[in-house]
């Protein structure tokens, strides 16, 4: 039996929680345990009774989640002071998004807790599935955000996307046709904005020409073309992946020069590092900041605005992996799936997700060696 613990989320604006009522029974069907700190699910409308009704036992702090639980799942990165409750025996499943927090890495390792980011699990093809239902979030609310605050008491140039008979609708530049990018351009195009998509897979281009009906202008990624377009462009959506590594910066802040004032930037890579080299990261709070004229929209967890939708759409992808983990413990459920596998980040001290090494200039250690180490 495994005890599984349900922290409330405590980074700023965050209002997600990391398992539904319907997770709870999952686990304790299979005969684990399940502590939810009180009040986690009140975010997104879930209450302490609907935890119980499952058979999950309410706990009145994180310390005593993090006390009475071997497996921790969350949503967002931990906290320093969540960070502070870590042991070598706890196996932490969450969104961690190493690679631009060299603090956060250094936290983990010296915990020597077995550390599972969402982000880098792939499944057989290769795809992230608890990456893509946040990206699929993340990129309508780019379109809604950057659309919002294109208005002119937001700081934005006065202009409406789709623009009204008779004047000219905005333009809007997505760079990186995945997950966020596809549904960035989803939203744009049903609000009558002029659409254009670039990445540098031509297969991809492809395949985004073919879901939206021909209905956006698919464009080659180069530094050349992203010049061309950014003096048009009203808003410009940065969805640019790199699995598990800091994003490149795709716009620099000589760029900014080429643009109109006022218009907006939206870097969905934000948790990356940011695909932009003038972002930093912001919150629900206070989502905007200006840098040479141009409004940058950086919110690091923008699903976490709409907790209901996101909660449900994370949790179906991730339940069954935390099963996974309970019933057959961290070892054995990631060495029984190489794809799985590619979410281990840090064990046993090491950090063992190459990309996150790389960026980062520490020793690599390949996670099967790092679980060779592992009690099961």
């Amino acid at each position: 039996m495994t005890t599984v613990g349900v922290p409330t989320e405590i980074k700023t604006d965050e209002y997600r929680v990391a398992l539904t009522p319907a997770g709870v029974r999952e686990l304790v069907d299979r005969g684990h345990e399940v502590v939810v700190q009180q009040g986690a699910g009140e975010g997104s409308a879930i209450t302490d009774d609907e935890y119980v009704a499952q058979g999950a036992r309410i706990l009145p702090d994180a310390d005593a989640v993090f006390e009475q639980a071997g497996m921790i799942v969350k949503v967002k990165e931990p906290q320093p002071v969540e960070v502070a409750r870590l042991r070598p025996d706890h196996v932490l499943f969450t969104y961690l998004h190493l690679a631009p927090d060299t603090a956060l890495t250094q936290g983990l390792m010296d915990s020597g807790a077995t550390c599972i980011a969402y982000e880098t699990v792939e499944d057989p093809q290769g795809r992230l599935p608890l990456l893509a239902p946040m990206s699929e979030v993340a990129g309508k609310i780019a379109t809604q955000a950057g659309a919002f605050m294109l208005e002119k008491p937001l700081g934005g140039r006065g202009l409406l996307l789709g623009g009204v008979p008779g004047v000219a609708a905005g333009k809007v530049v997505v760079i990186g046709a995945g997950v966020v990018g596809l549904t960035a351009a989803e939203i744009a195009i049903g609000m009558g904005a002029e659409t254009y998509v670039l990445d540098r897979n031509i297969d991809r281009l492809r395949e985004v020409d073919f879901l939206l009906n021909n209905r956006c202008s698919t464009v080659f990624s180069t530094t050349l073309n992203v010049e061309r377009l950014l003096p048009e462009a009203d808003l410009v959506i940065g969805a640019v992946l790199v699995h598990g590594a800091k994003a490149p910066h795709v716009i620099t802040r000589e760029h900014l020069g080429l643009m109109k004032r006022n218009a907006v930037l939206v870097d969905v890579s934000i948790d990356q590092g940011g695909c932009f080299e003038t972002s930093r990261p912001t919150t629900h709070s206070d989502p905007t900041y200006e840098v040479d004229g141009v409004t940058h929209y950086c919110v690091a967890n923008m699903p976490g605005a709409v907790p209901i939708t996101s909660t449900f759409a994370l949790t179906n992808a991730t339940m069954p992996y935390v099963v996974r983990l309970a019933s057959a413990g961290a070892r054995g459920a990631l060495e029984a799936d190489p794809g799985f596998l590619a979410g281990l980040n840090v064990a046993a001290g090491a950090v063992t997700y190459e990309p996150v090494a790389r960026d980062q200039g520490r020793e690599h250690v390949p996670a099967v060696e790092a679980l060779a180490g592992l009690a099961g």
